[in-house]
């Protein structure tokens, strides 16, 4: 079958790889229809590496996939062939310490669809266990399906983050991850919401997505501009996207005492200086987040109720130009938001 390949720095290639098993007991095999591109896929592409994981060239990257189920094992009640489905890429054990706890993220187990353990999905076919698979509707496209996988992670930051009815929220990063935490944000009821970047374009996809005020910081001072707007009060919950250890010093004082600064971003650096002694003085809680946590159900019943502005994505695109939607998003060139890739024929 026919996969894009990640075989160096910035370098990737169209290769043949095996075509999947056939599904065993549990299991479906899928037709890959479309895929996301992820902040995580273009540090592999940009850094060669996600911290300390080094790429292990050649490797196929993808892991928002949604695609149609062409085959199924014995014991995958509910699945047929034809269905329409969205693809959890962690597959986990489901009995080790963490999954019995329902920290599925955790799994000690897991194996990972486009990262180190295993081929991601820019490739045609994929088989996996069935429980890793939701069906949706033939009313949504495949490309709009994509969006599930990334608003799951976002569906599992409201579980640690708690955002409460009115809350005032600012979110650092106004990329694809970004302006779903804008979107999904105010769904969860939050009041006035501050986003940050240094695109001007950027800024506005994410006032698309519901973002009320839109702080350019290659202009403006964040923390400072925040604190202005609130009187000095800060913000009840910063969602840091960027990574940058500027922005998170910016969040930790950007937030109100006794705030939650929930970390998303991948870092730039490994071992960045974090001013602690403001975080400390203001008893804030520094949370982290890790995946999503089984919330691809959770995210599809938002993606369908339209809450979720489609805004965001500017670009579809054939498989063959994989290559030119990672070099678009490495230049944040043609005004590039979130890009998706066609990797077969379907609507």
């Amino acid at each position: 079958m026919r996969s894009i390949q990640l075989v160096a720095h910035k370098t990737f290639e169209e290769r043949e790889m095996p075509q999947p098993p056939d599904p065993g007991h549990g299991e479906i095999t899928v037709a890959v229809r479309a895929v996301g591109v992820c902040g995580s896929d273009m540090h592999w592409y940009q850094d060669g590496r996600v911290g300390n994981y080094v790429a292990p060239y050649p490797m196929v990257l993808g892991h928002e996939p949604a695609g149609e189920v062409v085959a199924c094992g014995a014991h995958t009640e509910g699945f047929s062939p034809g269905d329409r489905v969205v693809i959890e890429p962690s597959l986990t054990c489901g009995h080790c310490e963490f999954c019995l706890k329902g920290q599925h993220n955790n799994c000690s187990n897991c194996l990972f669809l486009g990262g180190l353990q295993l081929p991601g999905l820019f490739r045609e076919y994929v088989t996996l266990p069935a429980r890793n698979a939701v069906k949706f509707p033939t009313t949504m496209s495949y490309a709009t399906a994509t969006l599930v996988e990334p608003i799951a992670v976002m569906m599992h930051m409201l579980d640690l983050a708690d955002i409460r009815m009115g809350e005032s929220v600012a979110v650092t990063g106004a990329g694809p991850i970004g302006m779903l935490a804008v979107a999904v944000a105010r769904s969860a009821g939050a009041g006035r919401i501050f986003v940050a970047d240094r695109l001007a374009y950027r800024l506005k996809l994410a006032e698309a997505m519901g973002a009320d005020v839109a702080i350019d910081t290659s202009t403006v001072k964040l923390a400072e501009a925040v604190l202005d707007s609130t009187r000095g009060r800060g913000v009840d919950r910063v969602i840091e996207c960027s990574g940058s250890p500027e922005m998170i010093n910016a969040s930790i004082h950007m937030a109100k005492q006794g705030a939650t600064v929930m970390m998303i971003g991948i870092l730039t650096e490994m071992y960045p200086k974090i001013d602690l002694f403001t975080a400390m003085m203001k008893e804030l809680r520094l949370q982290t987040l890790k995946r999503s946590n089984h919330c691809t159900q959770q995210a599809l019943d938002l993606l369908e109720t339209g809450r979720i502005p489609l805004a965001l994505v500017t670009h579809t695109l054939p498989f063959a130009e994989t290559p030119r939607a990672f070099e678009m998003l490495d230049h944040y060139s043609d005004g590039v938001g979130k890009a998706i890739i066609e990797v077969a024929n379907g609507k």
